[in-house]
């Protein structure tokens, strides 16, 4: 029969090893500059150091169990043995199956196959409120920054929706049909083809909205049609599209749509994810 001590000390090894395969796995995230694949911005810095204390820990359980005398946990001798060596496999394996995805499969941005999952959205996550006919004019407290955000880019010749306030800007747009309706724009994302339509000259071009981290990415994107026969962009292709804002009608409902004049691929971005922006306007001041 097995020493429960003898037991309980190989577990204290496997818990262990689990600590510091994360902290490791964590440690070449950042190192390899992929950490932004999995959460946002602002969550980097806790998660990154977050391999420190996992370190210590592992190393903490590892020497308690190969060199302490006294029993594992907290030297009492009434820790009850686990009842089955396949319980205790099995609650493991929760840690190590994600764990070993992550090592095996490539750091890659999500895409068209995340986005069917979830469904895409045409309309901007960051937007709660109904359309308004009044230039400008919040519709309550919650949207006054919209507002605000509409009126400085409204006078632009040509407005780009910047990635630092991608859904806010989209958001503007959509708050204000009306008013910027045939105003030139220029965006970037990646290619879906959208399902909710047969038109080969029409396809949407998506983003991922990550408040935290991408458990929780939004797939949400703009229609882009062409009175032109589209170049052949490939799905999850990058691209940059430029022309005028208008409006289509999908499911009943209004939404934007680009007239694309001009589409042309790019490199995706380092950072291919947006993220909710508190602060827009000083965003678009930069």
């Amino acid at each position: 029969m097995t020493n429960p001590r003898t037991t309980l000390r190989r577990q204290q090894l496997a818990r262990s090893f689990i600590l510091l395969a994360f902290a490791l796995f964590i440690a070449h995230l950042s190192r390899s500059g992929t950490l932004h694949y999995y959460i946002a911005p602002k969550m980097e810095p806790w998660l990154r150091y977050s391999a420190i204390p996992l370190t210590a820990m592992s190393l903490s359980l590892a020497w308690e169990a190969l060199f302490s005398s006294a029993s594992p946990a907290c030297g009492c001798e009434h820790h009850d043995t686990p009842a089955s060596p396949l319980k205790n496999a099995a609650v493991y394996t929760l840690f190590l199956v994600p764990l070993l995805l992550g090592v095996v499969m490539p750091d890659q941005a999500l895409g068209s196959m995340a986005a069917d999952q979830k469904g895409m959205q045409l309309s901007s996550p960051a937007l709660n409120a109904e359309h308004l006919n009044d230039i400008f004019t919040a519709p309550d407290k919650y949207n006054t920054e919209f507002a605000e955000l509409a009126k400085k880019l409204y006078p632009q010749d040509i407005i780009e929706v910047k990635p630092e306030i991608y859904s806010e800007t989209i958001g503007a747009f959509e708050l204000f049909k009306d008013q910027f309706r045939g105003k030139t724009v220029k965006l970037s994302g990646f290619v879906y083809e959208d399902p909710g339509t047969d038109s080969p000259r029409e396809f949407v071009v998506g983003r991922f909205l990550v408040q935290c981290c991408t458990a929780d990415a939004y797939p949400f994107g703009v229609v882009v049609s062409s009175a032109q026969p589209l170049p052949w962009f490939k799905r999850d292709a990058w691209i940059e599209v430029q022309g005028t804002l208008q409006t289509t009608v999908r499911n009943g409902r209004e939404i934007l749509a680009v007239s694309a004049e001009e589409i042309r691929e790019i490199p995706r971005p380092a950072t291919p994810y947006v993220y909710p922006n508190d602060h827009p306007l000083e965003a678009l001041d930069k």
